[in-house]
């Protein structure tokens, strides 16, 4: 039976919110470790990639009663780890390093990593022993998957919605049934 408010899902389960935890932990060791204290930035890219994490624990929570909402959150955490993906895509620029190419083996074999883990001690341990440039591009791979993976979760929300409407459709369908006598 339908119920009024169903209880949301575990956030932790999702492999959006697992590799935005992966690239908030990233993004703190690069900053912490490769950035100036006083630079503007350190404070943006931590907000950047707090927020995408952050978001989507916060849409999971409202699932229960506005997919409005949920869609909302979800659709900012895609849009916060862009702005992240640009400010690494900047370090990269303004420091004359290189951008790993989509054909390059360094791309390749991070991509499969990324695909294959999303666990923040994991990629952390590679960060320990890696220069500032390889986390800055381990971390754009990795904010490309985590983009990807919303997208697809943003798809099955509205797929969601539309088969099944909202709270208010919701609240309808059950207070029509208990006046039928369907009861609760």
């Amino acid at each position: 039976m339908e119920e009024l408010i169903p209880h949301h899902g575990n956030y932790k389960k999702l492999l959006s919110y697992q590799k935005a935890d992966v690239i908030f932990c990233l993004t703190y060791f690069f900053v912490e470790h490769f950035l100036k204290k006083n630079d503007r930035t350190c404070d943006q890219m931590i907000q950047a990639a707090r927020s995408g994490k952050q978001n989507i624990i916060e849409g999971c929570a409202a699932s229960s009663t506005s997919a409005k909402t949920e869609i909302k959150l979800v659709n900012v955490a895609k849009a916060s780890l862009q702005e992240l993906l640009e400010d690494y895509e900047d370090y990269l620029k303004t420091r004359n390093h290189r951008l790993w190419e989509d054909t390059s083996e360094e791309h390749i074999a991070m991509r499969r990593l990324g695909c294959e883990h999303n666990d923040a001690a994991f990629f952390m341990n590679i960060a320990q022993t890696r220069p500032p440039e390889t986390i800055a591009n381990m971390c754009i791979i990795l904010i490309k998957q985590a983009d990807y993976l919303l997208f697809r979760q943003l798809k099955r929300l509205e797929e969601d919605f539309l088969k099944n409407g909202g709270f208010n459709e919701r609240m309808y369908r059950l207070r029509k049934q208990k006046k039928s006598g369907g009861g609760l």
